[in-house]
């Protein structure tokens, strides 16, 4: 019996995993009429209180319109008091382009427990749903800037460019390429060399576009892996530790069947041990494995500071 791996099972980051693409559109249409119909009502303010019974509406569904800032925090916490003034003051001081939601650990637990909370206070970001860990702690105010920053530009690269208080247009809603289209359903059939062909013609006219250069490199990670035997790859690599090419597989297998951290720390550790065009060609293959998964992702981020250990 063959335990290929089918491409529908490719766990990637939304633009490019069909069937996230399918979910977040989903996700998106239904957060965007609930807002076009009044059932989430219009933030009176560019900081709210959420509870557990508003999370959906006050940080889920705006996170599609404009990007939240989650503290989860407590009443009681010196860290929480020491930090809230300062995001506040951010949130004011940005005038709307993101919104600031409180959540207080005490009275919301389920809340805290969801996101795996271990720190108070813990602040994340939501991006058209989808939640990115920043920091843990109080931290100075430059600091909180330079995450801030970073949340604004990953909410443009994906659309999400609304004010708080602001109504939305139809002029504010961004026009999804039909190219995508071609791409998600030749890779769903199989056809590489379609879904090669329509990102390649996406990139000929925006050549900075992040989803359709994380597209190229899914199928060129599909075309590695397509009618391999998983088992048998991670074998072949429990073999031979220090071949490149074993190894290199084995860490496409292991990203494609969701194992980001095992790809991750395979590659760093074969960087580890190897040097010179070996050891080059260890990186580059792990900083492809990074553009597919996207730098938002912490695991990215993790990943990054251990590769440079790694090298140094």
């Amino acid at each position: 019996m063959s335990s290929s791996i089918p491409p529908s099972r490719v766990p990637l980051r939304g633009a490019v995993d069909l069937a996230a693409v399918a979910a977040a559109r989903e996700a998106q249409a239904a957060a965007e009429q609930r807002l076009a119909s009044g059932e989430v009502p219009p933030a009176s303010s560019v900081v709210v209180a959420v509870t557990e019974i508003d999370f959906q509406a006050e940080a889920i569904d705006r996170s599609f319109q404009v990007p939240v800032v989650l503290v989860i925090g407590t009443a009681q916490s010196p860290s929480t008091a020491a930090l809230l003034p300062v995001l506040e003051t951010l949130a004011t001081s940005d005038a709307g382009t993101w919104l600031l939601a409180e959540v207080d650990a005490e009275i919301d637990p389920r809340i805290a427990q969801a996101l795996q909370v271990q720190v108070i206070p813990t602040v994340f970001a939501l991006v058209k749903g989808q939640p990115m860990a920043l920091f843990e702690g109080a931290l100075p105010e430059a600091q909180v800037r330079q995450y801030l920053d970073e949340v604004l530009k990953v909410a443009a690269a994906n659309g999400v460019t609304g004010r708080v208080g602001a109504e939305p247009t139809a002029e504010d809603e961004p026009e999804v390429d039909p190219r995508y289209d071609v791409a998600f359903d030749a890779i769903e059939g199989g056809d590489w060399d379609v879904a090669e062909e329509a990102y390649r013609s996406i990139l000929a006219t925006h050549p900075t576009d992040p989803d359709a250069q994380a597209g190229l490199g899914q199928v060129a990670l599909l075309r590695r892996t397509e009618g391999t035997d998983p088992i048998a790859v991670l074998a072949a690599a429990d073999a031979a530790p220090d071949s490149l090419e074993a190894q290199a597989l084995a860490a496409d297998v292991e990203l494609l069947t969701g194992r980001v951290d095992e790809a991750f720390t395979r590659i760093v550790e074969l960087v580890r041990r190897t040097s010179g065009d070996e050891r080059a060609a260890a990186r580059d293959h792990l900083i492809g494995l990074f553009a597919l998964v996207g730098d938002a992702d912490p695991r990215v981020g993790k990943a990054r500071t251990a590769l440079a250990n790694a090298l140094f």
